[in-house]
């Protein structure tokens, strides 16, 4: 989803139009700062899609590093979904669904149905 936003900024930046069009004609974020930064925040949701496709490499290939970045990378998403309206409401379901999965597949059950030890 981030990914897509920083796609969309190479096209804005590609076609050369200004930031302050946008910004009037469209209302993206609760917050007036968000709002008169937008080019700002596209390009950080392209390093925040990076970290997304790496914390799902690292869980791809069985790596505790990328169980830890895609758990961190739901809390922030989950602390940040408060400032990012209305976009963090859809953000912030996604990301804290994603957390709980992650969760349940590191502490669930094993296949036998006991618990899964902690270390």
């Amino acid at each position: 989803m981030e990914g897509l936003v920083f796609i969309g900024l190479l096209v804005l930046l590609a076609l050369k139009i200004p930031q302050t069009t946008i910004v009037e004609n469209a209302d993206v974020f609760a917050l007036p700062y968000l709002q008169e930064n937008l080019y700002l925040m596209m390009a950080m949701s392209g390093i925040f899609a990076a970290l997304r496709v790496l914390g799902a490499v690292g869980l791809l290939r069985n790596k505790l590093w990328g169980l830890a970045l895609s758990i961190i990378n739901c809390l922030v998403t989950l602390a940040l979904m408060v400032f990012l309206l209305p976009a963090g409401l859809l953000d912030g379901l996604l990301s804290g669904t994603a957390l709980v999965l992650l969760l349940l597949a590191r502490f669930g059950k094993t296949p036998d149905g006991r618990p899964k030890p902690i270390f």
